[in-house]
């Protein structure tokens, strides 16, 4: 393993071990989910007798939603723990040290995949517990699973960037409070795209969060078109790299600044 691989791997565990200290705060990421999974589902299961809806059941057409929404909201704080470690002085000690920097960023987009990967299975299971059918079998959810976790790598580099840049948590709060709904609500994770007004269908086509519903439903569709699927985590792939490379910019940016 080579030095930069073994300190991203050292810097990584470091945060799971926070993380694990913590288990009320997976618990408190995974309750608003939950309540959108059981309270909101069977609320509106009878939405599916519209016309044009296109599925049987709004459970199996909900938990992908649910999924890639719990990326979105849990990976756009990753910022607060940046701001954290910089008000208590934790990143300047480390750029004293010669951790390799790309490490420091790097265990960050570890970390939220990581984080995402357990909330994603959760939420499976308890969907499978309620009665969905995963009619794309285990590659299906897969594909969900790899989608949910380039969405949380967008907002969570996006957001560590935010945290570098404002060095603030009231307008780290005030950005993702405006950002969080209509990211959720101008896309198809809740409602059928042919069901949505057309100027919603237009903007959800340039909606990451859309694209990773759109890849990781279509995967567990019965019959795939897996040129969508492809199509569309292919462009969740691009933006995660453009992302990673922006917060790595940023990063360095701060490091001359301090």
């Amino acid at each position: 393993m080579s030095a930069a691989a073994a300190q991203t791997w050292y810097m990584t565990q470091r945060q799971l071990t926070a993380f694990v200290r913590q288990p009320a705060y997976l618990l408190i990421t995974l309750l608003q989910p939950v309540i959108w999974l059981f309270l909101f589902g069977n609320l509106f299961r009878r939405i599916t007798d519209l016309p044009g809806f296109g599925t049987g059941s709004y459970l199996d057409y909900l938990v992908p939603g649910v999924v890639v929404m719990t990326a979105l909201s849990s990976s756009m704080w990753a910022g607060m723990g940046t701001l954290e470690e910089i008000e208590r002085g934790t990143l300047n000690r480390f750029l004293t040290t010669p951790v390799n920097r790309g490490a420091l960023m790097n265990a960050n987009v570890i970390n939220n995949g990581l984080s995402v990967l357990v909330q994603a299975v959760v939420i499976i299971l308890l969907g499978l517990l309620a009665g969905a059918d995963y009619a794309g079998g285990a590659a299906g959810l897969l594909v969900l699973v790899v989608a949910a976790i380039l969405l949380g790598t967008v907002f969570g580099a996006m957001s560590n960037a935010i945290g570098m840049v404002v060095r603030q948590r009231e307008s780290i709060v005030g950005i993702n409070t405006f950002l969080l709904l209509p990211l959720t609500f101008l896309s198809s994770s809740f409602m059928a795209p042919a069901l949505m007004p057309s100027w919603m269908r237009h903007v959800a086509d340039f909606n990451p969060v859309d694209w990773a519903v759109v890849a990781g439903r279509g995967a567990l569709s019965a019959d795939p078109d897996w040129g969508e699927v492809l199509g569309r985590g292919g462009a969740l792939l691009a933006v995660a790299v453009a992302a990673v490379l922006l917060s790595t910019r940023t990063f360095r940016t701060y490091q001359r600044s301090v």
